[in-house]
């Protein structure tokens, strides 16, 4: 991601260093541009070969098809009025050439300025074949993967397994789970045979309680039947089984959306915090905003901040749901959680980047760690940030668990909405929780 950003703005400034040049202003319709470019070069961050021939070749090849398209529109009269021919013409000419000289400075030139921040992504390979050992060596020999691997899990006895190898292998399939949870392994790719399909079965089961991201490394010659999501790791082929769905550009355009939204609504609910917070504090004794640990993403614990709504301010070991006619919640405190108003805090935490505007509601540590042990797959609900609303929430799904069921559900709800994310349905929720807010009966 941060080498599509550098790309996105060496081709933003030979823009508009090529603008000024020739027409010594900079007009609004360059800016537009500009924008544009940029957030293209960060989409394809995604997309970014491991050789440095290769993405050169898949530049030269990407700007060819910009320069035909120009030439067969012939740069009409209408977009004449907005970009000078000289510029946008010489700009065909620099802008492959500056992204190129990008991709080297970063990789070619000081592959090693890559390797001065430790890897952000630990990961283990389960199953020690052609393809995983494959995939193993791209890892530690790619400067600019950004993972670290750890090793291998393997059933096979280790007189099966080549002396160069075995100090790699750090443990018996079964063991996974317990390494993953304890060493907080953010990727797992299983590499193994599709005969396998029991054992992957059970693996894929096992880690239902950890927020690992899982790939499956596949034969080679069954990749080109593959219709599903898949991608290139270091130039090895593998298949998401259970992903975030904010990686790369996505995750660029959800967090640009929650901290601009976050911003404006913030600056127009300044009056309205001012006024809780006096009336929290006048109404009873105890702090104005309450704080309570969490978990967030990836499962690392984080603080929230709410209107204290309750007389008492509990995050222990034990915390007792709020109920109907709860005699802990204050008179002012019942038309906050009501009206939601006390979650308003919480858009700070959004800009924090501990949570977002949309996204699975968290849930008290001590809650979470009861609810992990009942319902498979919970845990994965904390693979994106949490949100001050939810699918859940506008599904019905507001307030008291008081039952398994209703917990359930919420949590399959939270994974339909991992599932099938878009910006548009982030849209969609933040409406239907406006609406709810002044008719749900269920928040109290």
């Amino acid at each position: 991601m941060a080498e599509g950003i550098y790309t996105g703005l060496v081709l933003v400034l030979s823009l508009c260093a090529l603008a000024f040049h020739f027409e010594h202003m900079l007009r609004p319709a360059y800016l537009a541009l500009s924008i544009a470019v940029f957030m293209l070069s960060a989409w394809s961050a995604m997309k970014f070969k491991p050789s440095v021939m290769e993405n050169s070749i898949n530049i030269a090849i990407f700007w060819c098809c910009i320069a035909i398209i120009f030439r067969l529109s012939d740069f009409s009269e209408y977009y004449s009025r907005y970009f000078s021919r000289e510029v946008m013409v010489t700009w065909l000419w620099v802008a492959p050439a500056s992204q190129i000289g990008a991709h080297l400075v970063l990789r070619g030139i000081f592959p090693g300025r890559l390797k001065m921040q430790p890897a952000s992504r630990r990961m283990v390979i389960v199953g020690m074949n052609k393809q995983g050992i494959e995939l193993a060596r791209k890892v530690e020999f790619a400067p600019y993967a950004d993972m670290q691997f750890l090793g291998f899990f393997e059933d096979r006895n280790m007189d099966r397994i080549g002396k160069e190898n075995r100090h790699r292998v750090l443990g018996k399939i079964g063991s996974l789970a317990d390494f993953v949870k304890k060493h907080r392994v953010q990727s797992v790719y299983l590499s193994l045979p599709m005969t396998a399909q029991p054992r992957i079965l059970e693996i894929l089961d096992d880690l239902k309680d950890t927020t690992c991201s899982i790939y499956f490394v596949p034969d080679m010659f069954i990749t080109d039947l593959i219709q599903g999501r898949s991608q290139s790791v270091c130039g090895v082929d593998v298949i998401s089984v259970c992903d975030t769905p904010f990686r790369g550009f996505r995750g660029f355009l959800k967090r640009a959306s929650d901290i601009v939204l976050s911003i404006a609504i913030l600056l127009a609910i300044c009056p309205l915090l001012l006024a809780i917070a006096v009336l929290v504090k006048a109404g009873s004794p105890g702090p104005v905003i309450f704080t309570q640990r969490r978990y967030g993403l990836d499962g690392e614990q984080i603080v929230i901040y709410k209107f204290r709504s309750m007389a008492v301010t509990e995050d222990g070991r034990t915390i007792r749901q709020a109920t109907k006619n709860d005699s802990r919640i204050t008179r002012l405190g019942a038309f906050l959680r009501r009206t939601s108003l006390d979650e308003l805090p919480q858009f700070i935490n959004v800009l924090q980047g501990r949570m977002s505007i949309v996204g699975p509601r968290p849930h008290a540590v001590a809650h979470n760690e009861m609810y992990r042990t009942l319902i498979k797959g919970y845990m994965v609900r904390h693979k994106v940030r949490p949100g001050i609303t939810g699918w859940a929430q506008v599904n019905g799904l507001r307030g008291e668990t008081d039952k398994l069921e209703k917990m359930q559900a919420r949590v399959d709800f939270d994974l339909d909405y991992l599932r099938k994310w878009s910006l548009l349905l982030d849209m969609v929720i933040i409406v239907k929780t406006i609406r709810l807010v002044f008719k749900d009966s269920t928040a109290y």
